[in-house]
C-alpha cells in the first residue's frame, strides 16, 4: 500500500550550499584560465589562503569556534567571487588587501555569516576600486591577443615584482575594459561602430568576456536545477539591463552599445547568478526579489552609461542591500483572511 502520508526534507547544508556555488564557478573558471591565462588562478589561491587565515583570527579573537565556520565553505565563496572581480595580474597585495576588507568589515563587522548587511565580496571590491582606481580597471590583454602570449612565469612575474618590472612590460600585457574603452572613445566624439573595431572586441561584448560570461551561465543554470537559486533574482536582472539598453541603442544606435553587449560583458552574468543570490543580503520574498534584481540592473546600466566607473555591478550591489529590509517589508504576502 502506497504511503501518502507527509515527509520532512531536511533543507541542504551551508557547507553542502557553498560547495555546490563553488562548483559552479568552475566553468567560468576555465574559460577566464583559457582566455587570460593562470593568473587568476593565482588571485584564487592568494584569496583563499587569505580568507582562511582573516576568518581564524577574527574568530579566535571572538571566542568562537573555528574549525565549523571554516569549512563551511562560506567564506571560500567569498574570497572566490572577489578573486574573480579583480584583474587576474593586479599585484599580490590588492587580493590580499581586499580579501582582509571582505571578511572582516564585509562580514564580522556585522556579527559574522547570517547577519552581513552587504554583499562581503562587493564591499572589498568597492573598497579597492575607490583607493585604487587604476589598478582595479586595467585587466591583462587575452592572450590571444599580445604580439608575445604570456605564460603562467610571466603572470606571476607581474603580480608579485610588478614594481620592479619595466613599464613598457606592464602596458604590453593590460589595458582598459571594454566597457572603460568605449566611454573613453565615446568623449572624443567617436561613433560606436568604430570604437568596436578594436580588437578588444569580440562578436557580441568583449574578446573573451562572452566566453567567460557563458560560462558563469552554465554554472547558473546548473544551480537553479539544484534548486540553490530561485529564477527571480538572476532573470530580474538580465531582462531589466537588456532591455534598458535596448531602449537606449534604439533611441540612439551611434552613441549606446547593444543589450546582447552589456549581457556579455563586464561582470553581468556572475553578478547575475553569483553576486546578487546572496541569500543573506538580498530580500526573501520573491516579489521583493525581482525588484531587488530589476532595480540593480537599472543602476549598472546608469553607472556603465553616466557614471564616472565603467562598471557599476559593486556599487548598485551595495546601495540595493541598504534597501533590501524596505523591499522585503513592503512585498510581504498578504495573509489569508486579512486585508
Amino acid at each position: 500500500m502506497e504511503n501518502r502520508s507527509p515527509y520532512i526534507v531536511n533543507a541542504p547544508s551551508v557547507s553542502t550550499i557553498m560547495l555546490k556555488v563553488l562548483l559552479a564557478l568552475i566553468p567560468g573558471i576555465a574559460l577566464y584560465v583559457y582566455v587570460f591565462g593562470l593568473g587568476v588562478i593565482i588571485n584564487i589561491l592568494l584569496a583563499s589562503l587569505t580568507v582562511i587565515m582573516t576568518e581564524s583570527v577574527i574568530l579566535a579573537i571572538r571566542k568562537l569556534p573555528i574549525k565549523p565556520f571554516i569549512t563551511d565553505g562560506s567564506a571560500l565563496v567569498t574570497a572566490w567571487l572577489l578573486a574573480l572581480s579583480i584583474p587576474s595580474i593586479a599585484p599580490w597585495w590588492i587580493i590580499v588587501l581586499g580579501t582582509l576588507l571582505c571578511i572582516t568589515f564585509g562580514k564580522h563587522v556585522y556579527g559574522g555569516l547570517g547577519y552581513n548587511l552587504f554583499n562581503p565580496a562587493m564591499v572589498g571590491y568597492a573598497i579597492l576600486l575607490i583607493s585604487f582606481p587604476s589598478i582595479m580597471t586595467h585587466w591583462q590583454i587575452p592572450n590571444n591577443l599580445m604580439a608575445s602570449p604570456s605564460d603562467w612565469l610571466d603572470q606571476i612575474r607581474v603580480i608579485f615584482n610588478s614594481n620592479l618590472l619595466p613599464k613598457e612590460t606592464l602596458d604590453a600585457m593590460s589595458s582598459a575594459t571594454p566597457l572603460d574603452y568605449i566611454k573613453t572613445q565615446l568623449t572624443l566624439n567617436q561613433p560606436l561602430n568604430t570604437i568596436q573595431q578594436d580588437k578588444i572586441f569580440g562578436f557580441i561584448g568583449g574578446r573573451g568576456l562572452e566566453l567567460i560570461n557563458l560560462g558563469y551561465l552554465a554554472g547558473g543554470l546548473y544551480l537553479f536545477k539544484e534548486k540553490i537559486i530561485s529564477w527571480h533574482l538572476p532573470v530580474a536582472f538580465l531582462s531589466t539591463l537588456f532591455l534598458t539598453a535596448l531602449l537606449f541603442n534604439v533611441l540612439a544606435p551611434d552613441t549606446f552599445a547593444s543589450p546582447l553587449f552589456h549581457i556579455m560583458s563586464g561582470g553581468s552574468m556572475l553578478c547575475a547568478f553569483f553576486i546578487i543570490t546572496d541569500p543573506v543580503s538580498a530580500p526573501t520574498t520573491p516579489k521583493g526579489k525581482i525588484y531587488f534584481g530589476a532595480g540593480i540592473a537599472l543602476l549598472v546600466f546608469i553607472i556603465r552609461i553616466f557614471g564616472g566607473y565603467p562598471e557599476g555591478i559593486a556599487f548598485a550591489v551595495l546601495l540595493f542591500n541598504i534597501c533590501a529590509p524596505l523591499i522585503d517589508s513592503l512585498t510581504q504576502p498578504r495573509i489569508f483572511g486579512h486585508k
